[in-house]
């Protein structure tokens, strides 16, 4: 029997290979010969998304051009393509997979690699061919050997990928349509486009917009507050009565009903003061979504960063897969862990003497592990010299990985809490104090402590001087996002809404996203230029505020859509709906916002206004000279296309960006300087000029 394994991308079928002692690489795939493969086996590979959805002209040639009474594109049936850059790659594995006796499914084990296989496969034609699923979450070569030993029934993923495969054909339908829908409309009141909608993006840039909207009309108001100062055995500190007033007339009235003078001394009753030692367990183990927030707030490293970091240590086979949306490991893992202690302690370069050797339900729970446990160090344990030498982003994320599994055995954080109730004339006054104890496992964080809050040796029935003053204050408006917390802001999503069964379905599916697509919803909000980040924060753009203010109060600007929409896909999953359902209701919701959205345009012109019309800063375009150059999304293309001029220039080209202002150079001097980054076929880089001849591009080389 000869055995196909479909893995997801080159460097992930190398690891599988380096698993077996005979493999060979050839042309496309490796050969392996091996017992456990007693006919033989091809481990082949993707590059991800070997497979796509066709572009709407695929389906009518109409469609190709963006007007509104083309209007809903809904295809009779889907369509799928393979990229040309990509076909010769699927055309080794569509080969291997007509010779295939059995195939092993060994993408990522989620549902979008369960997609990304199952495309693959249903595009060649071998979907009737037996499957059986590789399902790890580390690629050392154990566990690898261990997972082909064990592999998994195909059919029991096969709703994984009806699943995946409905949230991209319904995301396909959405964004197509809505996103044209937006543009035109938008684009009859003089504003420029594209404008790019969709099931994510959108609630998400406008629960962006709500905060930047709160934070710029926001009014400061004054309020006072009753504050009394204290001296006892050397020691000076302050107390706080509870209750805060809008006017000082109100905080001088309590004064007066106590027979209090502010700024006059009066003695104080203690009437309460409790001591007590505390301890605090250390932090959860990390899920994608925690550790990007974690390494924003500490290092600013952008989410999409700290993935493709945390990827790459993955395929190193240096940490357990990341892409985990879990806290929890089994007890497996917590005895390897356990067995290795010794060593990730001199990998942290930490001596302590381990506090908590057995599982704590905090850390180690087999029930609520289901796809993937948290991420941990794998049984491959760097030396301090090997960390040393990783990249400096590389380092850090795999430290605060390591650091937060020896935290789990660290003793925890002691410290001693001070309660202390004044009574001034029958006007209570608290304070609450801290002393650090023992710092336990927050010493492996190498964090600042935060500073004591010493008060004196009181007992109650003691009585101190005290002075009361009335100290005014300004109420201050919430702080813009960083980028963690839009990753924290998307999980959270739930909390935003009024309605609590909407709130229970967004907490139930971990908010609007998934661990995998978050960071990339950030930068595709980029991407559209929807909003900036500078120093780590995030502000919304004109152009972001103009798409914000058409979608108010439709279901685009709420996570209540996708709370509903994400609900049913888990259903799909778990094999209790439909695709064919699912789609039908999102048929009929573009339906809908297409009868609906023209009216929300009513109030446009006050929009209109705001900035966000035709660049003149584009050049005119070089074929009519009438239109102008504008940001068609993909791609650049005549403002009078409307008038029949077809011109377009790329916006990528052999995998490099082409700036505006390289399209101007192109548009009014026909040719770039120098440009460096093209990448040809055989993956080499290389140096070129552009040309524009004729409207088409050419290339001269040096």
């Amino acid at each position: 029997m000869f055995t196909v394994i479909l893995a997801e991308k080159p460097s992930q079928a190398k690891s599988y290979a380096d698993a077996f002692q005979n493999s060979r690489k050839t042309d496309g795939y490796f050969h392996i010969e091996d017992a456990l493969f007693p006919g033989g086996a091809a481990i082949t590979w993707g590059f991800g998304h070997l497979v796509s959805l066709e572009e709407p002209q695929k389906y009518k040639p109409e469609w190709k051009r963006w007007k509104l009474e083309t209007l809903p594109m809904i295809p009779e049936e889907f369509k799928f393509t393979v990229p040309y850059a990509k076909r010769t790659q699927f055309n080794i594995v569509k080969g291997l997979l007509r010779k295939a006796d059995q195939i092993v499914v060994a993408t990522d084990s989620d549902r979008e690699g369960e997609n990304i296989a199952r495309s693959i496969i249903e595009q060649a034609g071998m979907m009737h061919k037996p499957t059986k699923r590789l399902w790890i979450n580390s690629l050392e070569k154990d566990v690898i050997r261990k997972g082909f030993q064990e592999l998994r029934e195909g059919e029991d993923y096969l709703s994984l990928y009806d699943e995946a495969q409905t949230r991209q054909v319904s995301d396909w339908l959405v964004g197509m349509n809505i996103s044209r829908l937006y543009t035109l409309l938008l684009q009859e009141k003089g504003i420029d486009g594209p404008f790019s909608l969709g099931r994510v993006q959108t609630p998400t840039l406008y629960m962006i917009w709500q905060r930047q909207h709160e934070i710029e009309n926001f009014t400061p108001e004054p309020f006072f507050q009753l504050i009394a100062d204290h001296k006892e055995s050397g020691l000076t500190f302050q107390t706080k009565h509870k209750t805060t007033f809008k006017k000082k007339e109100e905080a001088e009235d309590t004064l007066n009903q106590h027979l209090i003078s502010e700024g006059t001394g009066a003695l104080g009753k203690i009437i309460k003061a409790d001591k007590k030692l505390k301890k605090m367990q250390a932090p959860s183990l990390h899920s994608l979504s925690s550790l990007q927030a974690k390494m924003n707030r500490r290092y600013k490293y952008s989410p999409s960063n700290v993935l493709k970091t945390v990827q790459g240590l993955y395929e190193k086979k240096l940490v357990s897969y990341p892409r985990t949306d879990c806290q929890f490991i089994t007890m497996s893992e917590f005895r390897y862990l356990s067995g290795q202690l010794d060593s990730m302690k001199q990998a942290a370069g930490t001596s302590f003497n381990t506090a908590h050797p057995k599982p704590r339900p905090k850390y180690v729970q087999d029930k609520k592990v289901q796809e993937h446990y948290a991420i941990i160090p794998t049984k491959k344990v760097l030396t301090r010299e090997r960390i040393e030498k990783l990249k400096p982003m590389e380092k850090n994320i795999y430290n605060e990985i390591l650091n937060s599994t020896l935290a789990m055995f660290h003793e925890d954080y002691h410290y001693e809490e001070t309660l202390i109730d004044v009574d001034i004339n029958a006007l209570i006054f608290s304070v609450k104090g801290t002393v650090e104890k023992k710092r336990g496992w927050k010493e492996l964080f190498n964090e600042s402590a935060k500073k004591d809050t010493i008060l004196p040796p009181l007992k109650a029935g003691d009585v101190i001087e005290s002075v009361v003053n009335i100290k005014e204050d300004v109420t201050k408006p919430p702080k813009p996002y960083t980028e963690g917390q839009l990753i924290t802001m998307m999980k959270t999503a739930g909390k935003m809404l009024e309605d609590e069964q909407d709130q229970a379905m967004l907490k139930e599916v971990e908010g609007i996203g998934t661990e995998a697509t978050r960071a990339s919803i950030i930068d595709t909000l980029k991407k559209q230029q929807y909003i900036n980040v500078t120093k780590n924060t995030v502000s919304v753009t004109q152009k972001g505020v103009t798409l914000c203010q058409v979608i108010g109060g439709t279901l685009l600007s709420s996570p209540e859509m996708t709370a509903r929409w994400e609900t049913y896909l888990k259903k799909i999953g778990r094999k209790e709906g439909s695709q064919e359902a699912f789609l039908n209701n999102i048929a009929k919701f573009i339906q809908h916002m297409i009868e609906e959205a023209p009216k929300q345009m009513v109030n446009i012109k006050s929009i209109a206004g705001s900035g966000t019309k035709k660049s003149s800063s584009m050049p005119l375009c070089p074929t009519c000279k009438t239109g102008v150059m504008v940001d068609k999304g993909g791609f650049y293309g005549c403002s009078d296309y409307k008038k029949g001029c077809k011109q377009t220039l790329p916006k990528m080209l052999l995998k490099k960006k082409i700036s505006d202002a390289q399209i101007k150079a192109l548009c009014e001097k026909g040719q770039t300087g120098l440009l460096k980054g093209f990448k040809s076929k055989a993956g080499k880089t290389f140096s070129a000029r552009l040309i524009l001849k004729e409207g088409k591009i050419e290339m001269a080389f040096k």
